[in-house]
């Protein structure tokens, strides 16, 4: 994801990272070489010339911008519910973590870090599973080597470190290091992390209905071949940058709704989510006092 301090308006109209333009730039250069030829030849196909009533497109295109809309809203609302989760797991793995420090002080310090890497490493694996990324390296130092070698051959791994967390609780709890009534608030807390991770995967697991893309992506496309013929009458030599216009704008929003309606992608303007998993493990790591490097703030932008 791209993270970018507001700019001046000016610098606005040529920035190019974070912008939809490098994806529908091809599409936009054959539009406007389409929309030449068809003021060259004065809009005939032969000898025939084609005849279209701008009302027609203003028609279509007030059709077109509703539903637009629509698709808009439904890619952003996943999008959106999307960082409310990331939003909460941020809340959640802070509270478990204090309470992991404060209420069960008959543990080392040692061993409280260890459970916290632990919490991070939830994080972590649910990052890589929302992206599609099977490998466990990443997180190897995070976990103990019977842990990682037990995650090895597993295809769900937040529940299976979900599962190490719980179990560590438990073995407190028999232990009397942990009270009934903590042991209750901290499950609390790990029920919050099923939570998170079964919405993240409700997000990932059903798209947008493919109909709608379809759809969408048809309507635009053909609009924008057709309004050439629409515009040349009344446009004359200007009509060309005006299809250049509205086609950029229609082209770059059904853009924009197919990379957002997948927030959990790697996409300039999908959520950010390494970024979030680093805030998480600087912020517990820095309450149990594990050692780690400064965590990196954007300067005037990154790629998540």
């Amino acid at each position: 994801m791209i993270v970018r301090q507001r700019t001046h308006w000016l610098k606005m109209l040529f920035i190019w990272r974070g912008s939809v333009l490098k994806k529908i730039i091809t599409q936009l250069f054959i539009i406007t070489i389409f929309s030449v030829a068809v003021y060259y030849f004065n809009g005939k196909i032969y000898d025939y010339k084609v005849k279209l009533n701008p009302t027609v497109f203003t028609l279509i295109g007030l059709a077109l911008a509703i539903f637009m809309g629509f698709c808009n809203t439904a890619s952003y609302d996943r999008f959106w519910e999307g960082r409310k989760l990331w939003g909460l797991l941020v809340i959640e793995t802070r509270s478990l973590t204090r309470q992991i420090l404060s209420f069960i002080p008959n543990i080392s310090k040692e061993e409280k870090q260890e459970i916290v890497k632990l919490i991070s490493a939830f994080c972590w694996s649910l990052n890589y599973q929302l992206r599609d990324k099977s490998e466990t390296k990443p997180i190897k130092h995070l976990l103990s080597e019977e842990q990682f070698r037990q995650i090895q051959s597993k295809k769900f791994i937040p529940n299976i470190i979900l599962g190490f967390i719980s179990d560590w609780l438990n073995a407190q709890n028999k232990k009397g290091n942990i009270d009934t009534i903590v042991l209750t608030s901290m499950n609390h807390q790990l029920n919050q992390f099923s939570n998170i991770s079964g919405g993240c995967e409700r997000i990932y697991n059903t798209p947008l209905p493919f109909a709608y893309s379809v759809l969408l992506h048809r309507t635009v496309y053909l609009y924008c071949f057709w309004l050439p013929f629409g515009l040349l009458d009344s446009l004359d030599w200007m009509m060309p940058l005006i299809v250049l216009l509205i086609s950029y704008t229609f082209i770059a929003l059904d853009a924009i709704i197919q990379e957002i309606a997948e927030p959990f992608g790697e996409e300039e303007n999908d959520l950010a989510l390494n970024s979030i998993c680093r805030t998480i493990e600087f912020s517990i790591f820095e309450q149990a006092e594990i050692p780690q490097g400064e965590l990196k703030k954007p300067d005037s932008y990154f790629v998540d």
